[in-house]
């Protein structure tokens, strides 16, 4: 019996383990104040889609240098005596990889062989032409991935906005600005609807909008070689070429360093949109419906907003960026005439910028300004150093194929995964 003068010790007093005690959560939160500041940007930086966008532009320029070897005379001579004599082989490499980047930086940004600074300036003014109709299209076509949607009919938009913008410059008897302003409302609305069409039967049927789109493409493309093919629609007077007649003066967008340069008001209108579309996503009652509809069409349905309806507009006006574009090709760029290549691959590369920006308004602005560049500098690299300018476009692959494979981005470069939000 136990004796209540004289109690049995605890447990834990007769030698037995004390207890666990549980352990508190582990919080981010607290390895980034006992790093210091600076851990929480750098580790957000590392694991965010910028870091991403910019490592898979340097792998493809790592890969392009590759290339550029493989197609350089001098390099590939100087490999067959490689162990005999090594300083030809790097000396050749050097110069190819860095003549090759060289020529493209003086073709895209600045020509610093020249003394003659306007003419030192004229490459810059060329990459923000080229990047002018990447941007608004790239918009596009981002606007829509926002809203869940895949935009991969930017070519066939361009078309019919392009034709539509340049048969109301050429036909209505308007002055200077208001027949400017006409013919692109015009281009952009045409766009819009053709796309849209992409939209209603999304919204309607549920088609897939990849494979509606890619049709449209083809549809787009043969009813404005029609036009340009049939005398009273499109194609010039007295001739059997499909070409239109040229765009009158005052319907072309103005120049805005003067006749020396090609830089025009398009690129002007491209920041705008780049301003408008952020102000959309970000500020607006109906561009959170987009994003919500991107992230969870369910969910957003489940809280009362009208999905098919949602997918009409987010179409409707994806299209009219792109065909904002269109009007900055042919009422700006191109400005001899509307034609079957008006498009000049824009409506694909957008795809790509909008790829690199991340669908972001400030994230397709830098990778249409570096996809202009590309352009721009593409050919110098061709003309002083004889590089293929398919080199670029391989980079331009290149860089959608990174980009499609964060994991395998972030494991070349041991990055941390990405926290989930």
């Amino acid at each position: 019996m136990s004796n209540p003068d004289n109690p049995q010790p605890a447990p834990e007093a007769q030698g037995s383990p004390p207890p666990e005690v549980e352990e508190a959560p582990h919080r981010p939160d607290e390895d980034d104040r006992a790093n210091g500041p600076w851990h929480h940007v750098l580790r957000s930086i590392t694991t965010g889609n910028a870091a991403v966008g910019v490592l898979s532009v340097f792998l493809a320029v790592l890969v392009g240098s590759v290339l550029i070897l493989a197609t350089n005379e001098e390099v590939r001579a100087s490999a067959q005596y490689l162990f005999a004599r090594p300083g030809d082989f790097f000396t050749a490499a050097w110069e190819a990889i860095s003549g090759a980047y060289g020529a493209l930086f003086r073709g895209s940004i600045y020509n610093t062989r020249v003394d003659d600074f306007q003419t030192a300036i004229r490459p810059l003014t060329e990459t923000l032409k080229f990047a002018g109709p990447l941007i608004a299209a790239g918009l596009g076509v981002g606007l829509a991935f926002r809203a869940g949607l895949f935009n991969i009919g930017g070519r066939g938009q361009m078309l019919i906005g392009g034709a539509f913008a340049g048969w109301v410059a050429i036909n209505a008897n308007l002055p200077f600005p208001l027949l400017l302003i006409v013919s692109i409302l015009a281009g952009m609305v045409a766009a819009g609807l053709w796309a849209g069409i992409a939209g209603v039967l999304k919204a309607r049927t549920g088609a897939h909008e990849v494979i509606v789109t890619i049709m449209l493409n083809y549809v787009g493309y043969y009813l404005v070689l029609y036009a340009l093919s049939t005398q009273g629609l499109l194609q010039a007077p007295n001739t059997i070429n499909p070409q239109s007649q040229p765009i009158p003066d005052e319907g072309q967008l103005p120049k805005l360093l003067g006749d020396r340069f090609n830089l025009h008001l398009g690129f002007v209108l491209a920041l705008v949109a780049v301003v408008v579309v952020w102000w959309l996503l970000n500020r607006s009652s109906l561009g959170y419906r987009f994003r919500a509809v991107g992230e969870n069409p369910h969910a957003a349905r489940t809280a009362g907003i009208n999905v098919g309806r949602t997918y009409v507009l987010a179409m409707l006006i994806a299209g009219s960026l792109v065909g904002l574009a269109a009007g900055n090709q042919v009422l700006g760029t191109v400005t001899s005439g509307v034609n079957s290549g008006l498009d000049a691959g824009i409506g694909f590369d957008a795809i790509t910028v909008a790829l690199l920006g991340r669908s972001s308004p400030l994230g397709i602005l830098g990778a249409g300004l570096l996809f202009g560049a590309f352009k721009a500098g593409g050919f110098s690299m061709q003309a002083s150093q004889g590089i293929p300018v398919d080199i670029v476009l391989v980079i331009q692959s290149l860089i959608v194929l990174f980009i499609a494979a964060p994991p395998l981005v972030r494991a070349i470069f041991r990055l941390p995964a990405k926290e989930a939000s």
